[in-house]
C-alpha cells in the first residue's frame, strides 16, 4: 500500500519493567545513572528509563510491556526546553533508541534548546520485542502464498498477545512516557508508518501536541488498491526521463506496462543470494517499495529507479539480461524493521478490501470482489491483481490473519488538534506519493503541504540541506517560512536509454 518497510529510515538513520528507572526527569540537575543501554551523546545529558505499560488495556490478566525511552537533552539547561520533538522512524517496527546519534545529529538545528525524546515503540527494540518467527528476507521475496502463511502463522504463535500491538496501544504509549517525564506538549515528527502512527497520537491526545511533521505521508483512508501508488511509479519514471533527458518518459511507461504483463505470465528465476521468482507483483515491490526509497540522498550515485528505465527497454526488447541484474541488486537492499510487529501492526491496524469477521472464504470472495471492480486497465502500468500482491502490507497478504482487533476509524478531522502541521513528499516516491500527501494535508486544520523535487521516499534525505532547514524553522517557528530553495535540488542520475 503506501507505508511501507523503512529501508528508507535505515537509510536515513545511517546517513546522518514496573516502573521508569530514573527520577527527577523534569530537573536541569545532571540525571542519576540509566540503565546500562542507555546511549552516551556528546554534549548532552540523557535521561533513560523503562515505562510499564499494560499489553491490553482494561485486560491486566494479559500481562505488561515494557516501554524503553531515552530523552536528550537540550544544550542549553539555562533556558527551559522550547519544545520536545518526538520521532518516530516508521516500519512499523524501526527501533530508534540504538540510533541515538544519528538521530542527535538529524536534530542538531534543534537540541541547542529543544529537548529530543526517543521512544523504541512496544514490540521493538528495547521495548518487549515480538516474535513470531516470522523471516525479513523470506517475507518480502517469497511468494504470496509464502507471506500468508507467514502471517497465519505469526497470529497463531501469538494467539491472543497480537491485540496488544497496534497504532492505539503505542500512541498511548507515547503519551505515558511525556506524562511520566513531566512534558507538557510533544513536537511530534512522522516518517513513513510514523505518519500514521503520529496523527492517532494527536487524535487521542490533542491536548498534549505542539506541532507535527510528517514526512512521506499518507491518508488513514487509503485507497484499498493503491491506485495513487500504482500511478506514481509512472509518474516517477516520467519524471526521471524529462528531467534528465537520458530517456523518453512515455516510452520508460510502455515499457513498464510491457514487462510486467508479460511477467505476470512468464516469471523468470532470479538466483544469487536472494533467489525469487521475479514476477508482476514482485516487479511491483521492487518498483514502488524499493526502487523510490532514498532516492535523491546522493543524486551523483546510480539508484535502482535511475537504471529502471534503461532495464525496462531492453526486457520489453526481449533482452533480460539488464532487468536481472536490477533485481538481484533490489532484492538485496537492506531493510530495518522487525518483520514480526510489521506484520502484526499492519493486520491489525489497516483496512482491507474485506470484512474481519468474515470466514476465509468469504474474505477471499470479497477481495475477488474488489480487483474486479477495477476493470482490465487495471492501476497504472499494472493489472489490479499484480499490483496488489505487490504490498507485503496490503492486497490480500493479511487475509488469512485472525480478527484480532476491530479496525481503526479514519480520524475525524474534527478530533485533530488545530495545531501547526507540515506535511513532506517526494515527488518521485511511489509509496507515499503526492497524492497521498495532500489528502493528508487536507485532513488537519492547519497544515501546509510540500512536494520536494526529485526526492523518494522519504525527502529528509536530501544533501543540500534545504529541506533540514525547512523542518528547522517550522518546528522553531510553526511555519516552512521560504521553501524556494528544493528548486535547486538536483535531479537524480538516469542511465541513458539507447534510441
Amino acid at each position: 500500500m503506501m507505508r511501507k518497510g523503512m529501508r528508507s529510515l535505515a537509510g536515513l538513520v545511517a546517513a546522518l519493567a514496573a516502573a521508569t528507572l530514573v527520577t527527577g526527569c523534569g530537573s536541569d540537575s545532571a540525571p542519576p545513572p540509566g540503565p546500562d543501554w542507555c546511549p552516551t551523546v556528546p554534549g548532552h545529558q540523557v535521561q533513560c528509563g523503562v515505562e510499564s505499560r499494560p499489553l491490553v488495556a482494561d485486560r491486566p490478566e494479559m500481562g505488561t510491556v515494557a516501554v524503553s525511552y531515552a530523552l536528550i537533552r537540550r544544550s542549553n539547561l539555562d533556558v527551559p526546553a522550547a519544545g520536545t520533538v518526538t520521532p518516530n522512524p516508521g516500519g512499523p517496527g524501526v527501533p530508534l533508541i540504538s540510533h541515538a546519534a544519528q538521530a542527535t545529529q538529524l536534530a542538531a538545528q534543534l537540541l541547542d534548546d529543544h529537548d529530543l525524546l526517543l521512544i523504541d515503540p512496544r514490540g521493538t527494540g528495547l521495548s518487549s520485542p515480538v516474535d513470531c518467527g516470522a523471516d525479513e528476507a523470506g517475507y518480502e521475496l517469497g511468494t504470496r502464498d509464502y507471506q500468508q502463511q507467514t502471517v497465519a502463522t505469526c497470529g497463531e504463535q501469538l494467539g491472543a498477545r497480537a491485540a496488544g500491538y497496534t497504532s492505539a496501544a503505542t500512541a498511548d504509549d507515547f503519551d505515558a512516557v511525556r506524562a511520566r517525564l513531566g512534558i507538557p506538549k510533544l513536537v511530534l515528527y512522522g516518517i513513513s508508518y510514523g505518519t500514521y502512527l503520529m496523527p492517532v497520537y494527536a487524535e487521542r491526545h490533542p491536548d498534549h501536541v505542539q506541532s507535527i511533521v510528517l514526512s512521506g505521508a499518507y491518508p488513514p483512508d487509503f485507497d484499498l488498491l493503491s491506485r495513487p501508488n500504482a500511478e506514481a511509479v509512472s509518474l516517477a519514471l516520467q519524471r526521471i526521463c524529462d528531467r534528465s533527458r537520458a530517456c523518453d518518459g512515455a516510452t520508460a511507461v510502455a515499457d513498464l506496462r510491457t514487462v510486467a504483463q508479460r511477467l505476470a505470465t512468464t516469471p523468470l528465476s532470479i538466483t544469487g543470494p536472494n533467489p525469487l521468482q521475479f514476477s508482476e507483483s514482485k516487479l511491483a515491490t521492487l518498483a514502488f517499495e524499493v526502487a523510490t526509497t532514498g532516492v535523491g540522498a546522493d543524486p551523483q550515485q546510480p539508484t535502482l529507479l535511475g537504471m529502471l528505465p534503461a532495464a525496462l527497454h531492453t526486457a520489453a526488447d526481449g533482452d533480460d539480461t539488464v532487468l536481472r541484474q536490477w533485481a538481484e541488486r533490489a532484492a538485496a537492499e537492506p531493510t530495518a524493521e522487525s518483520i514480526d510487529l510489521y506484520i502484526t501492526v499492519a493486520c491489525n491496524d489497516y483496512p482491507n478490501l474485506w470484512s474481519r469477521e468474515s470466514a476465509l472464504p468469504e474474505r477471499e470472495r470479497q477481495y475477488r470482489e474488489g480487483l474486479a471492480a477495477v476493470g482490465p486497465d487495471g492501476v497504472g502500468a499494472f493489472s489490479a491483481a499484480g499490483f496488489s500482491a505487490g504490498q507485503r502490507d496490503g492486497g490480500d497478504a493479511c487475509i488469512r490473519w485472525p480478527a484480532f482487533t476491530r479496525p481503526q476509524p479514519v480520524h475525524a478531522r474534527e478530533a485533530l488538534p488545530n495545531v501547526p502541521v507540515l506535511v513532506l513528499s517526494g515527488d518521485l516516491d511511489a509509496i507515499t506519493p503526492d497524492a497521498n500527501g495532500q489528502r493528508v494535508a487536507a485532513g488537519f486544520p492547519q497544515a501546509t503541504f510540500l512536494s520536494v523535487p526529485n526526492t523518494g521516499h522519504v525527502p529528509d534525505l536530501e544533501p543540500t540541506g534545504c529541506i533540514a532547514g525547512i523542518i528547522n524553522r517550522f518546528v522553531r517557528t510553526g511555519t516552512p517560512g521560504p521553501t524556494s530553495c528544493v528548486d535547486a535540488i538536483p535531479p537524480i542520475a538516469v542511465t541513458p536509454v539507447p534510441k
